[in-house]
């Protein structure tokens, strides 16, 4: 008896738990049992690890033994021709030949400033005046000994003229009048060197050395005059350059300090080759008008040394090298539809700009080139070309 009620009891746990197991998600969800719906996620859980790696599997297989399954997917573009322009990319700094510190040509004290700070001044202006000390006395004498050595030399010319007098009365006036002039011309140019004057037209920059102050001849500095009219940004160039960049040659040129862009040209390129750095200068003049444009200013360079009208460009991503040091890439031929075979191709490269490089030989125009894939595809195999929309 006790055997038949244990297998009952047994019976009913077996229905039980196989009426839960036919229990769909909704109706588990529906009983608001906990535990439940934990164990019924448990089992879902392992049984879709279970179904993935199964299809992992199948798939292998399928790639395996179905040959259409086992050609690549690539994606191709069309060689074409295009204009090449390769650039030189340098950095320079901003120049301009009137940026000039004035020393003064005679010692003394600075008796008078004429100009200020950011004072716009002409070529010839008087910029300060120096103690001359004394000589401005000495000029007056000796121009009074001039005047009289010149009077004398008139008077004795023109008794000369009459037949008066002797020939060496004649020329000893005459040398003695000569002399002072030169000894007063020679007088009026130290004078002229205590007035500073502005050697062309510009900006007074800085004002230096302040009324009062003493100065030495060629030692003082005085002003600081700037003129930012005629700028131009000089650079070093490599010497491997130097037939490609020449005068005239196109350049674009970016302040990245005032986020400023320009076209300019080279104005003209040094002809001596520096042993110490193997670099020739180039000098690249720059529009200045709005005057943003400040000396040393920092800029960034891109010089156009080369181009090729007819130019076939391809990324440099999709090029391999054979054991050889050949470089190659692959084509499609006998293309059907969206399906053909890859085919090797040797290329010869020449001059790289970003992510391109130019194809000198090897490529035509119209060659249908493998893009992505280019690298897990072999020469003779059939291959499935992608649409990328």
């Amino acid at each position: 008896m006790k055997n038949i009620y244990s297998l009952v009891i047994v019976t009913l746990l077996l229905n039980s738990c196989g009426s839960d197991k036919k229990m769909s998600v909704e109706d588990i969800i529906a009983s608001g049992n906990l535990e439940h719906i934990r164990q019924k996620k448990t089992e879902l859980d392992a049984s879709a690890q279970e179904i993935s790696s199964q299809l992992k599997q199948l798939e292998s297989e399928i790639k395996k033994l179905d040959p259409q399954e086992r050609i690549p997917l690539i994606t191709t573009f069309a060689a074409k021709e295009a204009v090449f322009n390769h650039y030189v990319e340098l950095q320079g700094n901003v120049s301009t030949k009137q940026n000039l510190v004035i020393y003064p040509e005679y010692s003394g004290t600075i008796t008078r400033v004429y100009v200020k700070e950011g004072q716009k001044v002409a070529k010839g202006q008087i910029l300060a005046k120096i103690d001359d000390g004394g000589l401005g006395q000495q000029v007056a004498q000796l121009q009074i000994q001039a005047d009289l050595a010149k009077t004398t030399f008139e008077r004795q010319e023109r008794l000369w003229n009459q037949k008066i007098g002797s020939e060496i009365q004649y020329l000893q006036a005459k040398s003695t009048y000569e002399a002072q002039q030169r000894a007063v011309n020679q007088l009026q140019q130290q004078v002229a060197k205590t007035v500073v004057r502005a050697p062309f037209s510009g900006t007074i920059d800085d004002v230096i050395s302040e009324q009062g102050s003493v100065v030495a001849q060629g030692q003082s500095q005085l002003f600081r005059i700037v003129n930012l009219k005629d700028m131009y940004i000089e650079t070093d160039v490599p010497e491997r350059y130097i037939s490609n960049i020449t005068s005239g040659k196109d350049v674009q040129v970016e302040f990245p300090v005032l986020g400023k862009k320009m076209d300019a040209k080279v104005r003209q390129a040094g002809n001596f080759i520096n042993p110490a750095n193997r670099t020739f200068k180039i000098e690249v003049a720059v529009s200045n008008k709005d005057k943003s444009i400040k000396p040393n200013l920092t800029a960034k360079l891109k010089i156009n040394d080369y181009k090729n009208e007819k130019a076939i460009l391809i990324p440099q991503s999709i090029i391999s090298e054979n054991a050889e040091g050949q470089q190659y890439v692959y084509t499609v031929t006998d293309k059907v539809k969206n399906k053909g075979k890859a085919k090797r191709v040797i290329i010869e490269t020449g001059k790289t700009q970003g992510d391109y490089i130019e194809v000198l030989s090897g490529l035509a125009n119209g060659n249908e080139i493998i893009d992505e894939g280019a690298r897990s595809v072999k020469d003779g195999q059939e291959v499935k070309i992608l649409v990328v929309e």
